[in-house]
């Protein structure tokens, strides 16, 4: 806790909280994602508040930059890694399937694409994880969650794949 005291701090989260999530959101473009990198910037303050508490305005906005910056540039370099390693995927087949298999294939390959590439990067990461065959465990350590709530998010993630996926398959011509 750090000399912070817990009403204080319960009073500072609920005077900051919507305008951090609003920042962030507007920064990272989803809600949720907004949400948890929120919960970062406030758990950064219990743990280590700034020794001015009537600069907290100024204390959060920097905080909450840098750890939004710093969600941005690992989320690049995870979506460079699945580029990759979906790249190396699609070499490894070796056969030559005809013209109309490789048609379809590339179809549903783009429409996989497009539906994943709407999911958030939380629920796109765990699905993809949860498809290599990482267990629960690795999966929450991996994604930074509690492990006993990762069946609900890899459920929620499938679902929400499934909706996006049909919705790009019948927009596919």
């Amino acid at each position: 806790m750090d000399g912070m005291i817990p009403s204080t701090f319960q009073n500072l989260f609920q005077e900051h909280h919507a305008h951090v999530v609003r920042k962030i959101s507007y920064i990272v473009g989803d809600i949720t994602i907004a949400e948890d990198l929120a919960q970062e910037v406030f758990l950064k303050l219990y743990r280590s508040p700034p020794d001015d508490l009537h600069s907290i305005g100024a204390w959060l906005h920097r905080v909450l930059t840098s750890t939004t910056y710093d969600y941005l540039r690992q989320s690049q370099r995870r979506q460079a890694l699945q580029l990759k390693e979906l790249q190396r995927f699609q070499s490894e087949s070796g056969e030559s399937p005809s013209n109309e298999i490789v048609a379809i294939a590339n179809w549903e390959k783009e429409a996989v694409q497009r539906a994943l590439l709407k999911l958030s990067e939380r629920d796109r990461e765990a699905l993809m994880l949860k498809q290599k065959g990482y267990s629960y465990t690795e999966i929450a350590e991996r994604i930074s969650v509690n492990p006993k709530i990762i069946g609900s998010i890899l459920m929620r993630a499938a679902s929400r794949f499934k909706k996006t996926y049909l919705l790009e398959e019948a927009r596919t011509p």
